[in-house]
């Protein structure tokens, strides 16, 4: 690829992106869209329509400015901790980035570009391989520059990242210890209970607890089977048994054919109601012997104090660890309801098939990313597909192609891989919704990384040479080989502009590190990437900022727990760059370069062990400090038994969430996962409990 193709390609992009942002700035003025653009504002009753008038009609960057003003204090009280956090990752890169292209600048292209003796053609016709790492002859002096380039970048990405990790820790200690009395920091999730068959598990669980934490169990509540299949069947048992137990009256006759013919979505419920109040009884009364069928062997447990709680979830419980599993509950709007009733015995099955599925994913993708690595080398796809040598030949056209076409098609199948990845991550067992978006997250990013950089990689060389992994011992060379080789065509529209008003961190999360990723690894071997990453992150920033100020709407907050998956990645994209200038070094045959490659792999390793040892428990686990403070604190100010007579209506199953939807608002005014309609509901579509 010429130079003069990736800048058709980048204009082509950063076309398109001006379009979409002057239409957003449009659309967002329209009162029929206040819906989509202002959902926050909806929820908060701060927003307003606009009267008709020729300014609804004119693009302006007053958005742009408000979300430049923002500040993180501001962003944090409307968003969320987990907001702040994807902010400063953005941020992060932008830091490192705008590092890199300073010393890539002054060190790096000239070395590249100058690297071969000969006479250099116009600068825009020049093929990309001449400002990249592969135009440097072998054994030169100069790939010092490429060394110490890579050491200034990976100090001041360690740098950056020590720094991020230290104040997101402290933001998020004082998320804990600021925030107000939390349900879950009293409560734990017990699962794997054993099956008695002369007893309930609620008596259970009772006599366990009250034998073996007697001095600071408080109560519990039994988890149920739940789902509309469940309560459909539920409501038909009920009525059936109301029916059979009685001498059916004639005025109950005219509200059978509501059952079947199109009847509101509880009738099963009012027709056993108006049944058991003929009789004058409850209709749940016969239901009470059937109790123990619908039990789960699943339990929230609640405990006097934070310390109580947080004990008995990391401790284990009996000599059988597959019985009396205990775990941190989630918070209540957080709760993932049909996870608790799967069998733990099942989990590690499921974790495996899904292990199973999503390499099998990954393996079937390589289909179309083949074939669109394809379309970047026209040599290749005009022996392939002949009848398309005369199009292809012309200039503009073949530009198109290489530099735009395959960008193009790649995103249209990506856009299968998240909603993919979060069933997987549902089916995993996760019991609550944001461990189920982080561990999708994870998952997002290793399909993105091994998809779009690794076999991107070495499809393009598959095509000319399919030996590439004859030998592994030979992986850095290779790498060495084929990164130079290869080009990555950014986008920088952003695809929430036009989405549904809820934010999808393990959609999000992952893009960002990818771009991330690319940039590390392309930093010293073919740097002119960096300027479109700094463009692409520069937009992101703006355009996630205004839409975090203005559309979602926050539920339940991890505490910033993507933070760690953001410097796990760059951790990993600073050793694999390592490894690969490594290899590059050994193929020019400069022993100094790779010498001191080998000191900086291993400091960036200790680095990275430093950190996981100092900050990551934090993450983890809620220290003994903080929850006895909080205790105390909560002790003296009298509010505990205030919060006691919470805990039971904070984790009420049927009336704070149903298993199987994923589309919520917060009573709060914090979250809305999924919908573009503003109400009191829960994730159910049921009433909130007031607390």
């Amino acid at each position: 690829m010429k130079i003069v193709a990736l800048f058709t390609s980048a204009g082509i992009n950063i076309g398109i992106c001006a379009v979409l942002l002057s239409l957003y700035s449009i659309l967002r003025k329209q009162p029929g869209n206040v819906n989509v653009y202002f959902g926050r504002r909806l929820a908060s009753k701060r927003s307003r329509r606009t009267d008709l008038c020729l300014e609804r009609f004119v693009p302006s960057p007053s958005w742009i400015l408000k979300a430049w003003h923002t500040t993180e204090d501001e962003l944090l009280a409307v968003g969320g901790l987990d907001a702040v956090v994807f902010i400063r990752i953005v941020v992060f890169s932008l830091r490192v980035f705008s590092i890199a292209a300073i010393i890539c600048t002054v060190l790096v292209l000239p070395v590249n570009y100058y690297g071969q003796e000969g006479k250099h053609k116009d600068i825009s016709f020049e093929p990309l391989e001449v400002f990249s790492i592969e135009n440097v002859k072998e054994g030169s002096k100069w790939l010092w520059a490429h060394c110490l380039a890579l050491y200034i970048i990976t100090i001041a990405a360690c740098a950056l990242s020590y720094f991020e990790f230290k104040a997101i820790t402290n933001l998020r200690l004082v998320h804990i210890i600021g925030s107000p009395p939390n349900p879950s920091h009293f409560a734990i999730v017990v699962r794997g209970i054993p099956w008695y068959p002369e007893v309930s598990y609620y008596e259970t669980v009772r006599k366990f607890f009250s034998n073996y934490h007697e001095s600071t169990y408080l109560s519990h509540q039994m988890i149920y089977k739940s789902g509309t299949v469940q309560k459909l069947k539920d409501d038909a048992e009920l009525m059936y048994k109301s029916i059979k137990g009685s001498s059916f009256d004639q005025r109950c006759k005219p509200h059978l054919p509501q059952c079947f013919c199109g009847g509101p979505r509880n009738s099963f419920k009012m027709i056993s109601n108006e049944i058991g109040s003929i009789h004058g009884r409850t209709a749940y009364d016969d239901v009470n012997i059937d109790e123990r069928k619908k039990e789960c062997a699943a339990a929230f447990v609640f405990f006097k104090t934070r310390y109580a709680a947080l004990v008995a979830s990391q401790i284990l419980q009996t000599s059988n660890p597959m019985l009396w599993v205990t775990d941190r509950a989630p918070e209540p709007h957080d709760i993932y309801w049909s996870n608790l009733c799967i069998p733990y015995r099942q989990l590690w099955i499921r974790k495996i098939a899904i292990l199973v599925a999503s390499v099998v994913f990954m393996l079937m993708f390589l289909i179309p990313v083949t074939f669109v690595q394809g379309l970047t080398q026209l040599d290749h796809l005009q022996e392939s597909l002949p009848f398309l040598k005369g199009i292809l030949e012309k200039k503009y056209v073949g530009q198109i192609v290489t530099g735009y076409l395959p960008s193009v098609i790649l995103i249209l199948f990506l856009y299968v891989v998240p909603p993919t990845m979060m069933l997987f991550s549902a089916i995993e067992g996760s019991i609550s919704r944001s461990r189920r978006k982080k561990s999708a997250c994870y998952k997002v990013l290793f399909f993105l990384i091994w998809n779009v950089f690794f076999v991107n990689v070495f499809t393009g060389s598959v095509i000319s040479q399919l030996s590439v992994f004859n030998r592994i011992t030979n992986l850095p060379e290779q790498l060495a080989k084929e990164v130079p080789a290869q080009r990555y065509i950014l986008r920088c529209k952003d695809d929430s502009l036009m989405g549904p008003p809820s934010f999808p961190y393990h959609t999000e999360t992952p893009r960002i590190l990818l771009f991330a990723f690319l940039g590390f690894t392309c930093s010293i071997l073919a740097p002119l990437i960096i300027p479109f990453l700094l463009i692409y992150f520069f937009l992101g920033y703006l355009v996630y900022k205004n839409q975090l100020i203005n559309v979602y709407v926050t539920k339940y907050d991890s505490g910033g727990e993507f933070w760690p998956i953001a410097h796990n990645t760059t951790v990993f994209a600073l050793i694999f760059t390592q490894i690969v200038a490594l290899g590059v070094f050994g193929m020019k045959r400069s022993t100094v370069a790779s010498g001191f490659t080998v000191p900086l792999l291993i400091l960036t390793i200790l680095f990275h062990e430093y950190c996981r040892q100092r900050f990551l428990p934090i993450f983890k686990d809620n220290s003994t400090q903080v929850l006895i403070d909080m205790d105390r604190r909560d002790e003296h100010a009298g509010k505990m038994e205030e919060i006691y007579d919470q805990l039971h209506a904070a984790y009420c199953q049927f009336t704070s969430a149903t298993p199987d939807s994923d589309f919520s608002t917060n009573t709060r005014g914090q979250d809305l996962e999924g919908s573009n309609q503003v109400s009191e509901t829960s994730e159910t579509g049921n009433p909130q409990p007031k607390r």
